[in-house]
């Protein structure tokens, strides 16, 4: 495998997400993505560690804009990442592959599916933020990899072990939990998921480099971003421009997209995929923590009941993920 192609296939198994930090799962039923590597790389564990870190404190870049819209944050986030994405592709030298993309209407009509469902979950997720519900957006980043399993057996008929049958049976108890012990569905939760999966899943099906893929998908947004923010700015609600730190703090959403996805590529390379699989829940970990003790956000009852279940169905799905490697 070169190493362009490992960046890619790791890439693949991080784009998107506001805060995008999940791993593709299913790449672990179906072989080793990141390659045949016998140990972890040092520098590969500093990617890897720092991509994580960016997208734990992100609530605090979120909770700065909002006294915005999160629609306009949003937008804002799409277009930054535009020349951020561009410039690393030029870099790179592969922009090939993004113009064939351009002229290919099936792969369009798919990117355009993949960056719907990606803007869907930033906008779920800055929403939640704003909202004070982060502590509800960590559980969605939990549940993440554990629907990912589930989603792999049931559209790709991928064979669940013992131990990631039930690690996918106690998270769906614990979203269970949740909704009697909140009174209603955990939106925000379940939200997360189902987005984050179905892009994953249709992320899979895109016929183009994850690289290529994502700037593809933040072009094919930034039109309808770039509608919503002059609408605004005609309204007078707009805030880019207005003064500085606002216009700087939105110009920095593109910067916060772009660069955790290119630590983690550079990162994801030189690790097992089992270190890859511990490493991810840095993130959750950290929007947790930073939920209740930076924002204030209470727990509740029904919270500190679902939370130590998805942690042990977590510990049950990675007891797995080192059993299968060992045995590669």
């Amino acid at each position: 495998m070169t190493a362009d192609r490992a960046t890619d296939q790791a890439l693949d198994q991080a784009t998107g997400g506001a805060s995008g930090q999940a791993v593709d799962q299913t790449a672990g039923r179906g072989g080793d993505r990141t390659g045949t590597r016998t140990g972890d790389a040092p520098l590969g564990f500093v990617y890897a560690v720092l991509a994580y870190l960016c997208w734990g404190v992100l609530p605090l870049y979120v909770k700065a804009v909002e006294h915005m819209s999160p629609a306009e944050v949003v937008a804002h986030r799409c277009l930054w990442a535009v020349p951020v994405a561009g410039a690393v592709l030029w870099w790179t030298g592969r922009t090939s592959d993004l113009w064939a993309a351009l002229r290919r209407p099936r792969q369009l009509g798919m990117a355009a599916v993949t960056a719907a469902l990606v803007t869907t979950n930033w906008g779920i997720y800055v929403w939640a933020v704003f909202a004070d519900r982060a502590v509800d957006a960590a559980l969605g980043y939990y549940i993440n990899p554990l629907f990912n399993i589930l989603l792999g057996a049931l559209l790709l008929g991928e064979r669940l072990t013992r131990l990631q049958i039930g690690a996918v049976a106690l998270a769906g108890l614990a979203v269970v939990v949740l909704a009697v012990g909140l009174g209603r569905l955990p939106i925000v939760p379940l939200g997360i998921v189902f987005s984050w999966g179905a892009y994953a899943y249709f992320k899979k099906q895109l016929p183009i480099g994850p690289n290529q893929g994502f700037l593809l998908e933040v072009l094919l947004i930034s039109g309808p971003a770039l509608a919503l923010v002059l609408v605004l700015a005609a309204r007078g609600e707009g805030h880019f421009g207005t003064n500085v730190p606002d216009t700087l703090l939105l110009m920095l959403g593109g910067v916060l997209t772009a660069t955790p996805l290119m630590l983690y590529a550079n990162g994801a390379k030189l690790l097992r995929l089992s270190t890859i699989g511990i490493l991810q829940y840095i993130t959750p970990t950290m929007i947790f923590l930073v939920a209740v003790f930076i924002f204030g956000e209470p727990v509740g009852t029904a919270r500190a009941i679902a939370l130590p279940m998805i942690w042990v169905a977590l510990a049950l799905y990675t007891t797995s993920l080192f059993r299968e490697t060992s045995r590669r």
